[in-house]
Formats: C-alpha cells, sequence, structure tokens
C-alpha cells in the first residue's frame, strides 16, 4: 500500500477506535464510494471529534487539509488540525524499546499552517521525564522532572490540581511512555506543543467558549530555544518578542507576520573580510557594543588573552568571527551564528557583546545620526512657541485629571515615574499581569509601581478601571497612590510595603519567623479586609486570587490585600458574576471547573486555604521530605495508622476530628501557640474550603468568629475528603486522577 494510503487508513482507524463495531452510526463510519469533502465530516462515535478537510487560517490560503479536531469547540484553528503537535487522552507520548519506534510530538512551523515546525516533545532515553528540544537535535531546552510515581517533579501545577484526568508514566521492558485519560467524557482536554516551542495542556470551558490553560513549559518565552533564530534578540520583557540585531535585517517578512520568527535574521551588508581571497589585515569592518545582553550559544573560550582589546584583534583577525565578548568568562569569541542572544532580565546578570559589522552599516549610524542633529536643532526654534502654548493647555489638562474623578489618586507622567525608580532597576515582584518595581517619590515616600504588561484595554477603559480600584480604602488593603497612563504604557502606583509578601516568611529561608500571635492577627486582617471588599464597598469585589504572594505585610507585619488585577466588580442588586476562571492552582474553588457563576465564596474558599498554610507553615499541597520517600511507589501516601496524608486539608480535618490540632502546627514554633486559638483557626479553615459555596461561611462570619464575638462548632468534613476517608488503607498503584480541590483522590 502506497505510504500515503496507509497513513490515511491509520489515520482514519484511530479516529474511529480501531475499527467501527458492526451497528455504528453512519456519521461516523467512512464507507467504500462515501465521498468526504469541502465541508463535510465524519463525527465519532460520541460526538467528541470530527475528521474532515479544512483549510489553513492564514490570509489568502487555498490550501486544504485533512485533519480531526474537537467537534464540540467552534474555532478548529485552536483544536486539533495537525494530530502530530497533540496528545490526546488515551494516545502514548513514548518509545518502544524493542522497535525503536519514538512517539513525539512536533510543532507546527506557524498558525498559517500543519507543516512541521521546529520544536520536538518527547520521553527522554536517560531519565523518566519529558523534554522540549530541538528536532533532531541534542539541545533541550526544558525538562519536566524526573517522575517520581505519581507527578513531574519540575511541572508542580499537576499536584493534585488538575481537572478531572489520570496522568500516568509507564516504564516496562517494553515500553516507557506517557498518557493520561479523562475521568469524565464530557470533559474537553488536550496536551500539545505550540508553535512558540512551549507544552501546554489546556481545557475546553463552555461557559467562556475559550480554552483554560493549566500550564504552559516553559514558562518564559525567551527560554525558549531559538525562538528568535540566528542574529536576533529575544527580550524578557519589551514587545516585540524578538527584534534583529544592528546591521541585520528580517530573513523572512512572510513567516515572521505569521508567527515564525525562528528563520532569523540577515545581514543587510556583507562584511569587508569574507571569503578566501581576502586578506584580514585589509578589513574595514567595525564593532558595535550590545550590553545587557545574555550571551548567544557556541561561543569559544580565548585563554591568554588579558584584555578587551586583545580579544578584539583576535576576532578582527579572523574572518569568520562573527562577535566577541571580554568580561567575567575572559575572551569569547562566535565564528557562527549568533543564535540564542537575549537582552537580560532586571536583576540578572548581562554581558557587553561587540557584534561584528562592515563599515558601511557604521558610516550609515553616523550619517543618521548628523542629519537627526540638523532636523532636530532646525525644528528647535520653531518648536520652542508651540511648546508655550501647549504647556499651558498640558498643565491645565494635568490638573484637571487630578483634581476630577480621580478624588486624591496622582496621575503621573511616565518619566516622573522612570526617575523615582531608576529606570525600573530594581524588581521586586512578578505575577500574571506584570512586574513590580521599587521605587522612591521626591518626598521620600517608598512607592511599588507595577507595570501591567499584555493590557489590551484603551485608555477610557484603564481609568475607570483605576477609578474604581481607588475608591477603595481600608487598612487592611494595599493604598492605591496613583496610575500612568502613557500611549501603551499602563503602571499603577502603590504604597510600598517592606515586609514583603506572606509567602516569603512561611515558606522560604530568607523570610522572618512568624510567632503565633504575629499568625493570628494576619489571618484577621486579611479576613477584614475581604469582609470590606464583599459587604462594604460600594460595589461588591470579588478578588479572585488570594493567596500568600498577594497578602503584603508592611513595616510592623499589618496585612494588606492586594493585587486587584484579576478582581471582579459586582453590582449591589447581584449575587454572582459570570466571569473565565481565574486565580492560582491550589486555591480554587471547586465550582469554578463547572463554568457556573461565582459569588464572593470563591475568595472564602483561598482564604481558608492560606489559613491551614498559616497553621503548618507548608503549602497545602506540599509534601514532606518522608512522605515524599515513602510514596513513590504508591499512589497515595498513608500514615502509620492507614490515613491519607499526601494533601495536607486532609490531615487538617483528621486531626481536628480526633482532637489533635496542635500536631498540624509549624514546627518552627515549637509548640508555642494559644490552643483555642490554633483549633479555632483549624475549624474555619476547614469550614471555607466546604465543596458547596452553601456550606462556606461569610467573610463576616469569619471575622466574627476570629474576634470571638461567635462561637463556630465543628465544621462538617467537605465531601470530597470525606470520599478519602471512607476509602480503605491499603491502595493500588492505579495512576492518579488530580481533581480541582487540590486532593489526590484514586480511582
Amino acid at each position: 500500500m502506497p505510504p500515503l494510503l496507509y497513513n490515511l487508513f491509520v489515520l482514519i482507524v484511530v479516529f474511529l477506535g480501531g475499527g467501527a463495531p458492526a451497528c455504528s452510526a453512519a456519521t461516523d463510519t467512512v464507507k467504500p464510494g462515501h465521498v468526504v469533502g469541502g465541508k463535510d465530516k465524519v463525527v465519532s462515535n460520541n460526538g467528541k471529534f470530527a475528521l474532515g478537510f479544512f483549510k489553513a487560517p492564514a490570509p489568502n490560503q487555498e490550501k486544504w487539509f485533512l485533519g480531526i479536531w474537537f467537534n464540540t469547540v467552534p474555532n478548529r484553528t485552536t483544536s486539533v488540525d495537525h494530530p502530530t503537535d497533540t496528545l490526546l487522552p488515551g494516545a502514548k507520548l513514548g518509545r518502544d524499546k524493542l522497535t525503536g519506534l519514538n512517539r513525539r510530538l512536533v510543532s507546527k512551523k506557524s498558525m498559517a499552517g500543519p507543516s512541521p515546525g521546529a520544536y520536538c516533545f518527547e520521553v527522554d532515553e536517560d531519565t523518566p521525564q519529558l523534554v522540549l528540544k530541538l528536532c533532531n537535535s541534542s539541545v533541550t531546552y526544558w525538562s519536566s522532572g524526573p517522575w517520581n510515581g505519581q507527578y513531574f517533579t519540575g511541572i508542580p501545577e499537576l499536584i493534585g490540581n488538575s481537572p478531572g484526568f489520570h496522568l500516568g508514566f509507564f516504564d516496562n521492558s517494553r515500553e516507557e511512555y506517557l498518557q493520561f485519560n479523562v475521568s469524565n467524557e464530557a470533559v474537553v482536554t488536550r496536551n500539545f506543543i505550540d508553535v512558540d516551542g512551549r507544552n501546554k495542556q489546556q481545557v475546553w470551558l463552555d461557559s467562556s467558549q475559550s480554552w483554560l490553560t493549566l500550564y504552559s513549559n516553559p514558562k518564559v518565552q525567551c527560554d525558549v530555544y531559538g525562538v528568535c533564530g540566528a542574529f536576533s534578540v529575544c527580550s524578557f520583557s519589551l514587545l516585540p518578542l524578538c527584534s534583529c540585531m544592528k546591521g541585520f535585517t528580517v530573513g523572512s517578512v512572510k513567516d515572521w507576520e505569521q508567527g515564525d520568527q525562528t528563520g532569523g535574521c540577515v545581514r543587510k551588508n556583507q562584511l569587508d573580510c569574507v571569503g578566501s581571497n581576502t586578506s584580514s589585515s585589509d578589513s574595514t569592518d567595525k564593532f558595535y557594543s550590545m550590553s545587557d545582553i545574555i550571551l548567544p550559544d557556541k561561543a569559544e573560550s580565548m585563554q591568554d588573552v588579558d584584555s578587551s582589546d586583545e580579544c578584539m584583534k583576535v576576532c578582527l583577525n579572523n574572518c569568520s568571527c562573527t562577535a566577541y565578548s571580554y568580561g567575567s568568562k575572559g575572551c569569547l569569541v562566535w565564528h557562527t551564528e549568533l543564535l540564542n542572544a537575549k537582552l537580560q532580565q532586571q536583576n540578572s546578570n548581562g554581558e557587553i557583546m561587540y557584534l561584528r559589522l562592515s563599515a558601511r552599516d557604521m558610516q550609515r549610524s553616523k550619517k543618521r545620526r548628523v542629519i537627526i542633529g540638523v532636523v532636530v536643532g532646525a525644528c528647535a526654534a520653531g518648536l520652542a512657541v508651540l511648546m508655550f502654548i501647549l504647556m499651558f493647555i498640558i498643565r491645565r489638562n494635568k490638573d484637571k485629571n487630578r483634581s476630577e474623578n480621580y478624588g486624591s489618586l496622582v496621575a503621573f507622567r511616565y518619566k516622573d515615574l522612570r526617575s523615582a525608580t531608576k529606570n525600573f532597576s530594581e524588581k521586586i515582584g512578578e505575577g500574571g499581569f506584570g512586574s513590580v518595581f521599587r521605587g522612591q517619590l521626591r518626598d521620600s515616600t517608598g512607592i511599588a509601581v507595577k507595570r501591567l504588561d499584555g493590557r489590551s484595554q484603551g485608555d477610557k477603559q484603564f481609568r475607570a478601571e483605576v477609578r474604581s480600584i481607588g475608591t477603595i480604602q481600608h487598612i487592611n488593603l494595599v493604598n492605591l497612590i496613583g496610575f500612568c497612563s502613557d500611549g501603551d504604557s499602563r503602571f499603577l502606583v502603590y504604597e510600598h510595603m517592606p515586609n514583603r509578601s506572606l509567602d516569603t516568611h512561611l515558606f522560604q529561608s530568607n523570610g522572618k519567623f512568624l510567632d503565633w500571635n504575629t499568625r493570628y492577627q494576619i489571618a484577621l486582617g486579611v479576613a477584614r479586609g475581604l469582609c470590606y471588599l464583599h459587604e462594604s464597598c460600594h460595589d461588591r469585589i470579588i478578588h479572585c486570587d488570594i493567596k500568600p504572594q498577594n497578602i503584603l505585610l508592611d513595616a510592623s507585619f499589618l496585612p494588606k490585600v492586594a493585587d486587584f488585577g484579576m478582581a471582579k466588580f459586582v453590582g449591589r442588586d447581584f449575587s454572582r458574576a459570570l466571569t473565565t476562571m481565574r486565580g492560582t492552582i491550589g486555591y480554587l474553588a471547586p465550582e469554578w471547573i463547572s463554568g457556573t457563576a461565582i459569588t464572593p465564596k470563591v475568595d472564602v474558599y483561598s482564604y481558608g486555604m492560606v489559613l491551614l498554610e498559616l497553621v503548618s507553615g507548608r503549602r497545602n499541597s506540599a509534601r514532606s521530605e518522608e512522605e515524599c520517600t515513602t510514596t513513590t511507589t504508591t499512589s497515595t501516601s498513608t500514615d502509620s495508622d492507614g490515613n491519607y496524608s499526601v494533601y495536607f486539608p486532609v490531615q487538617a480535618s483528621r486531626k481536628l476530628l480526633d482532637g489533635d490540632v496542635m500536631s498540624l502546627l509549624d514546627q518552627k514554633l515549637c509548640g508555642e501557640a494559644d490552643l483555642k486559638e490554633v483549633e479555632r483557626v483549624c475549624k474555619i479553615g476547614c469550614w471555607c474550603i466546604q465543596e458547596d459555596e452553601v456550606d462556606r461561611p461569610t467573610m463576616g462570619q469569619v471575622v466574627q468568629i476570629l474576634e470571638g464575638v461567635l462561637d463556630c462548632d465543628m465544621p462538617p468534613l467537605p465531601r470530597l475528603l470525606q470520599r478519602i476517608f471512607e476509602r480503605p488503607s491499603s491502595v493500588s498503584t492505579s495512576t492518579p486522577v488530580f481533581l480541582f480541590v487540590g486532593s489526590p483522590e484514586r480511582q
């Protein structure tokens, strides 16, 4: 059978699940003489998949492709258009040790069509882990970490939190492969390698008609090897992501427009010293300095070179040398394409690289500077008069913006923030919506400036959001001082919190010790802040992302809830709000997975998780070293009494029922805590993480209980946790299913 027909036959057999049953419907079977073309499609028996022909989304694209996609997802371009880049439930990703067959995912070249790209996702031959690498190359730029029997150590997002699917890694004498299966056939999920070289796991949400990304690795786009191609620089914080080095231009404009920059850039002018007939001594090539660069790969170290001038001569005297650098690593030269160069992140160690260019490129730069100087000088006199007039108008408009609509908020100028933060040189944090920088105003007021990345709303919408956030005033909420809207740049300016975030002191070695009284006051302060958002604001506000990272501490460790980038403003006449799933894995309320409208009770659930972390001093889904070493061969960790102990809320509920809450206390406290307060906090925590939002308290009730105004009875055991307790202590070695509530429940 010809290869093309054979591949088509295999594709259809896989689509039909190994063969159609005798009584299968006509819609899921291609029979002899049956023509499938145009918009016709063959639909699987369960209605979940479709097979047919489709056109690529690129403009003026007339090519047709045969593919399989999710039939229930409306936008075909975001589904399984090309089988080789997507892993579906039940499929294997791995290798056959006997035949050498390597089942791996290959990225698309671009969104214009399913042509194979540069990146592969496969099982590592030497370690039980997954790797992302350049296809047909030994260059690996990301790994999942080894499989420990339940999850990959480098993907913490999958520790007890992935919605509705079993994940397993199998290694025997015949095969080594990854496989996942959904526990609910209604769940539409996929694992794929995107055109940008990153591996992603997504779930389809019918409520929002969009994909929810559970994880994406590598986290940062510039960590994908060679994503910008040769003679290009990848920027961690600026847009566009890829830019050609000086003296170079885009190699293929068409590919770049379609999102494929791996072709890189090419020289505008050839070097003088090229070819075998040219003497290096006759070269008039020059060097252009590029600062703050994370150096490209494949550098050659030159020994016995003691100065930058000597290093330059070494490069200049070799016609194949394209660049050099002299710094902390001595003299480095490059004789190949410059690949994987990056513009450094804040607070990282960048170097200076000297790029070899034609003298014509350098002369053009000098001429351009002269012309620009003349033009600027000629225009300066004419602009002086206009500046005088404009200054008056601008000052009047700024005074109006500051006094009208924004109350006490300050409308900062971009140059003022740049000066206050020393050109955004000291980054103190980074989240899903941008980076945060430390700064100081002229009156010595400490500030934290948040630069909002990837924001698409216009100036009017941004100012409306600022106006809403500016009305929030509470001692346990971070105070917004002002904002800046300059072109496409958006900034929020907050008061600086010297003791950083709560997670620093709970989970990191460089944090300060928090005694029990401090922890209790933090719990009470956060509850008061959330109570204000839910019950006292003009509009009811759902924060949507309560976690230790968003609880900041001032000089006296007074807690303040921060980061309202995900907050949902709800009118007083409405009890629910429909929104896409947001927040942080590990703190998400279980009702969010169903796509239903949410209430302030999602904040209550997240707060309950934080309470349990305050008591234990460890993350709600983390394990101790002892647990990790004793559970590598079983699907669920148990303690000496046969109780499930992988998930800390399970332990908290069990110990609470047994009257042994002090055993849950952070060991760093050495037992020095008020027993009644510890018991009270544990009760509230277990009450807050009830599966049904109706069973959870309001934040107002939480405040009253913490203040001692109300008593807290023993909360019911959450149903998901109860199902774990009801199971026998001897468990099988089946692969785990990760539930969104966070508990690793086994099937």
